[in-house]
């Protein structure tokens, strides 16, 4: 009976795998081998969602995700992730789903996407409903909100991408850093746009251009992070994405650099990965790794910016100062 319910619920709250298409989308078609990609990511994410929908427990929900190829894996943690935090938004039922996941050793590897995958949810489920921001990680608490925003504008890309959206006075996470949660749901906008523009460097670069100044760095650091982690492009294209950054390659150095950290995290670095890092930081993914974890904050951050983007500038930073983002 158990096992029905859990089938059930699948079925009823796991969305249509058909809205990852990129013509349901209405997003760019640059080719048969990108659109192949980006809706290869999308319907993986949706077996990550489901399977957690259908799991006894959360390590269940492993054994379906253990079972994707390697390079796509860390998609699937992502979607399971936002099914988690689904049902602990849920009225009856546990309210630790996401929690009892990252305790275990594979799912916390991929903790980045799974918080970004708790801002899929956040988009989903009614807002007295969304996490407290004291149960996460204080560091990563904007990863939550780069999920949000890539969520908003993916399914409503009109309104965020197109219509350049932003909600002023955002709820969540409130206290003295609120003010910064446009910023990280702009990372994810940003990151979004690598999808809408079907990752043609040009169209997604015109894509951000048409912001307001203030907002791009932002948007291209969400871009660099897609385009290093998800891929889709060969080498020139990344050269001219990263031409196109023009003064804020600094911001997609860092972005790639975070890219290239999960990846690391994971044991599993693609060629692409590795070909964008090289392109953008000016080294291994292994090393741009090393320099994230060595700049990461480890003490309480006092000031008007959130841990999180004290250390996103001072990744900006090095990469600047090592003359990498002027070649």
């Amino acid at each position: 009976m158990a096992s029905s319910l859990r089938a059930l619920r699948r079925r009823i709250l796991t969305p249509d795998v058909a809205e990852t298409s990129l013509d349901k989308r209405g997003f760019h078609k640059k080719s048969p081998a990108a659109q192949e990609r980006l809706e290869t990511v999308g319907k993986t994410f949706i077996v990550g969602y489901a399977s957690a929908m259908e799991a006894r427990t959360p390590a269940d929900a492993e054994i379906t995700i253990e079972q994707v190829p390697d390079w796509l894996r860390g998609f699937a943690y992502e979607g399971a992730a936002m099914g988690l935090a689904v049902l602990d938004g849920l009225p009856f039922g546990r309210s630790d789903n996401v929690r009892r996941f990252l305790r275990r050793p594979l799912a916390d590897a991929h903790r980045y996407l799974a918080y970004v995958g708790i801002g899929w949810a956040m988009a989903r489920i009614p807002r007295f409903r969304w996490p407290k921001p004291r149960t996460l990680d204080p560091v990563l608490v904007p990863l939550v909100l780069d999920g949000y925003g890539f969520h908003q504008a993916y399914f409503h890309t009109a309104r965020y991408v197109h219509g350049q959206y932003r909600d002023l006075s955002f709820p969540w996470p409130g206290g003295p850093h609120g003010s910064y949660a446009n910023n990280a749901i702009d990372q994810g906008i940003g990151r979004a746009m690598w999808f809408v523009g079907g990752t043609d460097p040009e169209r997604v670069a015109d894509l951000i251009d048409a912001f307001p100044e203030s907002r791009r760095g932002d948007l291209y650091s969400g871009t660099g992070l897609a385009a290093t982690y998800a891929g889709g492009v060969d080498e020139q294209e990344l050269r001219t994405l990263w031409s196109r950054a023009g003064s804020y390659r600094g911001n997609v150095a860092q972005a790639s650099a975070f890219a290239a950290d999960a990846r690391v995290r994971t044991g599993i670095v693609p060629p692409h990965t590795a070909m964008a890092t090289q392109m953008f930081c000016g080294t291994t993914p292994e090393e741009a790794a090393r320099i994230v974890t060595e700049l990461r904050p480890v003490h309480p951050v006092e000031g008007a910016l959130p841990a999180y983007e004290v250390w996103r500038q001072r990744l900006v930073n090095a990469f600047v100062s090592s003359g990498g983002v002027n070649r």
